[in-house]
């Protein structure tokens, strides 16, 4: 059985790594595949669309209709709800610009436009970045046109709605449950944002829409992934969305800029097992990934990292969620929390002092919003 399985882990991460770089891939080595399973694993991770550009790029025989026919519908699916979603943000932007409110789009649709297809990728919510006024300002100018609009969470000023099926997240803030010496990074970058203007704009039939810009945008990424990767959540998805910006941007983005960053925020070596992990197995072209390192010890680091991505698969889609809805609250919190106790012990075995500093962090974290009820 476990032969199996890596047999179709080897024919994902091959596929993969062609729909995300468009270049040739033989499936020769892999007779006799059993697609379904190579299907099921593209969904847990979000990358459907990636594995189906890949499956064009056969160059040793076309796979089987009858094994592709899933990709096929699934892309025209991924297609359709990216056009949907560019337009409603076309619309949503223009009339909050209208009413004076100034917004970022950050992540999702975003990072999209750094992939050869934007549209196959698999997307997500609208999350908007704000200027501590503006994001009052939304809140006001969005909540009537919300269908719901859930619990604010006021000290990380983040509050999400649903308007037009599409789930909205207004965030005031970058901040994250880690340690403060990376959120005060991140406080220096949206400082750098609002205050200097350091963006970068995004055509979207006609609507200038703002994102971070380019050297910001590859931290926050990184940091965004990280810290679902101590919660529970993390997908090769997102960190095909990391490659395809640093590769979009290899030949202007200030390196040294995005080494400074992650050195003040002391994830070096998490950003070097993770580059270890994007040239490995995503296929990142070595020389384009900042701060590569290509000792042995960051590819030991990157393998048991894949294997907890997978899993876990994307936010935690193969982890047993039911007990949702079946205990109370606390009941709940308790096993979240039992959740998160044993990533960081699985994690020691890659970042050990990291595991120990952030465990408090996260401990603090889950206690405190216990007792807010969130």
């Amino acid at each position: 059985m476990r032969e199996k399985r890596s047999k179709v882990e080897q024919a994902f991460f091959a596929l993969l790594r062609a729909g995300l770089w468009e270049k040739e891939v033989r499936l020769a080595p892999f007779a006799d595949l059993d697609f379904q399973a190579i299907f099921d694993l593209a969904e847990e991770q979000s990358v459907v669309g990636l594995l189906a550009a890949g499956i064009e790029h056969v160059v040793d025989g076309r796979p089987a209709k009858k094994n592709v026919l899933q990709f096929i519908g699934r892309t025209v699916q991924l297609e359709q709800k990216n056009q949907a979603m560019n337009y409603f943000i076309s619309v949503l932007v223009d009339k909050m610009r209208d009413a004076g409110i100034k917004t970022l789009l950050v992540k999702g649709q975003g990072i999209a436009q750094s992939y050869e297809r934007p549209l196959w990728r698999s997307c997500g919510d609208v999350d908007l970045f704000l200027s501590d006024e503006n994001y009052e300002r939304a809140k006001a100018f969005l909540t009537p046109l919300a269908a719901s609009v859930e619990e604010e969470y006021v000290r990380e000023k983040h509050l999400g709605m649903t308007i037009d099926p599409w789930v909205v997240e207004l965030h005031g803030s970058l901040r994250m449950g880690l340690p403060r010496r990376i959120n005060d990074v991140l406080d220096e970058i949206k400082n750098e944002t609002f205050s200097c203007g350091n963006v970068r704009t995004w055509d979207n039939d006609g609507t200038q829409v703002f994102m971070l810009g380019k050297e910001n945008d590859a931290v926050y990424v990184f940091v965004h992934f990280f810290n679902h990767f101590y919660k529970g959540g993390l997908g090769l998805r997102q960190i095909c969305d990391w490659c395809r910006l640093l590769w979009t941007y290899r030949e202007t983005m200030d390196v040294k800029k995005v080494e400074s960053l992650i050195r003040r925020m002391r994830l070096l070596s998490e950003w070097k097992a993770f580059a270890a992990l994007a040239v490995n197995d995503l296929g990142m072209p070595a020389e384009a990934m900042p701060m590569y390192d290509n000792d042995a010890k960051w590819s030991r680091k990157a393998e048991r990292i894949k294997a907890f991505v997978l899993s876990v698969g994307n936010f935690g889609h193969n982890r047993d969620m039911s007990y949702y809805g079946k205990y109370p609250y606390f009941v709940r919190k308790c096993i979240s929390m039992g959740q998160r106790v044993g990533d960081l012990f699985r994690h020691a075995r890659i970042f050990p002092l990291d595991s120990l500093r952030f465990s408090f962090a996260i401990m603090w974290n889950g206690v405190r919003s216990a007792m807010r009820g969130e």
